[in-house]
């Protein structure tokens, strides 16, 4: 269970920052609402990918923001590399 709280909290911190990041940028709520879903689908696409027995994807700081900018395309491209490594 401490690990699922883990997970939450580097998406939560990710998705924060990502935002304040988009508004210093001066980016419309709306693609900051689009870039928080992507993290949220992303970040939960890496949770159930890793219930997968021989899957390990870590949830840091740049596998969120992956995640979160690129949304599924991007946890596929993360699957693939964490293959490689």
């Amino acid at each position: 269970m401490p690990q699922t709280l883990q997970y939450i909290l580097i998406a939560l911190a990710a998705l924060v920052v990502l935002c304040i990041l988009l508004k210093l940028f001066k980016v419309t709520f709306k693609t900051i609402l689009k870039v928080a879903i992507n993290a949220a689908v992303g970040v939960g696409a890496i949770f159930l990918l890793n219930l997968i027995p021989g899957v390990a994807i870590p949830v840091e700081w740049w596998t969120a923001l992956v995640a979160g900018i690129f949304g599924v395309p991007g946890v596929a491209v993360l699957l693939i590399v964490s293959f490689f490594i």
